[in-house]
C-alpha cells in the first residue's frame, strides 16, 4: 500500500482505519475467533469506502429511483396518500417491476390468506428487479420459507398476549406498556413479529379498544412510559394520532411517549411539515424506527430523520439481525454511521424472534456476537447497538455481549481490549 504523503490528511486518516481493519483481522485469526475473523475480513478498502467522501455525497447509500413510475408528478409521487392507495399488493403488480421466481409466486400464493403482502411504491423501487437476493426484496415479497413452520416456531413469540390485562395493552415491564393502536403498515415486512395480527382487518383496533388502552394507563400510575405501536401508527390520520398522543399526554404519570414507526424507512413522505410540527407538540415523545440496510438509507429518509431532529423528535433505530440482508458486520457498521450522520442513534441489535415463517431470516447467535466484536473498536461506541434476544414467551430483553473477561478472582479481573491486548484490574 502507497503511504500517504503528509500534506494529505484524508489519505493518512484512510491509511490508518486499512493498518486498524487488517491488524484487527490477523489478531482475530491469531485468537481462533474464527466466525470474528470471517466477519472481519473485509477488504480495508471497503471498510472505509465512505471515508474519502464529502458530506453530501455520503449521505447517499441507497439511491431512490422511480422504477415505473417516472412519469408520476412529483406532487403525487411525494404525497403519502398516493402511496398508500397505489400499494402493490398482488403478483401481477409485483411482476410489474420485479422478475419473480417460481418460488416467490408460489410463497405469494401460500402466505396471501395468513399474512398479505402490501409494498409502497417507493419502498419497492428500492428492489433490485434481477436479483433474488437483493435486501429490500427479501424483506418485502415472500418466498418459500415462510411457508415452513419449525419446532419451536410460536405464534406469539413474545408472549404479548399472556401479558395484555386488556386488549391492546402489553404490560410486561413495570412502568412501561405497549399501546396497539391500528393493524396496518405501508409495507408488511415479511420477517415481523407480529403475524398473527399485523395485516389482519379484525385485529383493528377500535375506538372502544383505543379508549379501554387508555383507561388503563390512566388507571396505572406505574406506567411512565408509553409505546404507541401496531402495525404502524402513522397509518392513522394527523387528527386521529394528535388525539391519541393528546390523550396519553394528558395523563399525569406518562412522562414518555415512543412512536415505534417504520414510515421512515419505507413510506418517507408520510412525514410532512404539518405532520412533523403536530408530533413536535407532544414533547418528550421519541420516535422509534426500523433501517435494517444501507440501501434503504435514501436522501427522501435522510431528509425525513433530519426534519424530525430539527423539531426535537429524537430518533432511534432498531435493527433486526437478518439472514441475507444485514448478518455482515460492514452492512451494520455502513448502516449505523450513516444514521448517527441523520442524528438517529442505533439502539437495539435484535435477534429475530421465533415467529412462525421467519426461521429463514434466523442467524446463529454466534454470528450476531462476532458482528458485534467486529464493530468495537473500529466505530464509535454511539455507532454499536445493544446486541438483544427477546425472550421467547415474554421473557424481555436478553443482553448478548461479547466476552472480553479472560479470568476472574478475587484479586483482579483479566480481559482484553478490541485489539487484543491483555489488561488487568482489581477486583475490589
Amino acid at each position: 500500500m502507497t503511504e500517504p504523503t503528509s500534506d494529505d490528511p484524508c489519505a493518512t486518516r484512510i491509511a490508518g482505519e486499512q493498518r486498524s481493519v487488517a491488524s484487527r483481522h490477523a489478531q482475530f485469526v491469531s485468537e481462533g475467533h474464527e466466525v470474528a475473523a470471517r466477519e472481519f475480513a473485509v477488504s480495508p478498502s471497503a471498510a472505509v469506502a465512505e471515508l474519502p467522501l464529502g458530506p453530501v455525497a455520503r449521505d447517499v447509500l441507497g439511491q431512490s429511483s422511480r422504477s415505473i413510475w417516472a412519469d408520476v408528478p412529483d406532487a403525487l409521487w411525494n404525497d403519502w396518500r398516493w402511496q398508500q392507495r397505489n400499494r402493490l399488493r398482488t403478483i401481477a403488480d409485483i411482476e410489474a417491476i420485479v422478475r419473480l421466481t417460481e418460488g416467490e409466486r408460489r410463497a405469494i400464493e401460500g402466505t396471501a390468506d395468513a399474512f398479505r403482502m402490501a409494498l409502497t411504491p417507493y419502498y419497492a423501487a428500492l428492489i433490485d428487479p434481477d436479483d433474488p437476493a437483493c435486501p429490500v426484496r427479501a424483506q418485502a415479497i415472500p418466498v418459500e420459507g415462510e411457508l415452513v413452520r419449525q419446532p419451536g416456531d410460536l405464534d406469539d413469540p413474545l408472549g404479548e398476549e399472556r401479558f395484555m390485562p386488556v386488549p391492546g395493552i402489553t404490560h410486561r415491564y413495570p412502568d412501561r406498556v405497549l399501546f396497539y393502536v391500528t393493524h396496518n403498515c405501508p409495507v408488511y415486512c415479511r420477517h415481523c413479529t407480529r403475524k398473527r395480527k399485523v395485516s389482519d382487518p379484525t385485529s383493528a383496533a377500535a375506538h372502544d379498544q383505543l379508549a379501554g388502552g387508555l383507561a388503563y394507563i390512566a388507571a396505572h400510575p406505574e406506567v411512565r412510559d408509553v409505546l404507541v405501536s401496531g402495525g404502524d401508527p402513522m397509518t392513522l390520520s394527523d387528527d386521529r394520532l394528535d388525539q391519541l398522543l393528546a390523550a396519553l399526554r394528558a395523563i399525569p404519570h406518562v412522562e414518555v411517549i415512543r412512536l415505534c414507526t417504520r414510515n421512515p424507512v419505507t413510506l418517507p413522505q408520510r412525514f410532512t411539515d404539518a405532520t412533523i410540527a403536530m408530533l413536535a407538540k407532544h414533547h418528550p415523545l421519541f420516535v422509534h424506527t426500523h433501517f435494517n440496510h444501507w440501501k434503504e438509507c435514501t436522501p427522501e429518509a435522510a431528509r425525513t430523520l433530519r426534519a424530525l431532529a430539527d423539531r426535537g423528535l429524537n430518533c432511534a433505530n432498531q435493527m433486526v439481525l437478518l439472514k441475507g440482508v444485514n448478518d455482515e458486520a460492514d452492512i451494520v457498521r455502513r448502516t449505523n454511521v450513516w444514521l448517527l450522520r441523520q442524528r438517529c442513534r442505533p439502539y437495539y441489535l435484535f435477534q429475530a424472534d421465533l415467529a412462525t415463517g421467519i426461521s429463514h431470516f434466523r442467524v446463529p447467535v454466534e454470528k450476531g456476537l462476532a458482528i458485534m466484536r467486529a464493530l468495537r473498536g473500529p466505530v464509535s461506541g454511539m455507532a454499536v447497538p445493544t446486541y438483544v434476544i427477546d425472550a421467547p414467551g415474554g421473557g424481555g430483553k436478553i443482553p448478548m455481549v461479547p466476552d472480553y473477561v479472560e479470568s476472574r478472582d478475587d484479586e483482579k479481573v483479566v480481559f482484553t481490549n478490541w485489539q487484543g491486548d491483555r489488561y488487568e484490574y482489581p477486583a475490589r
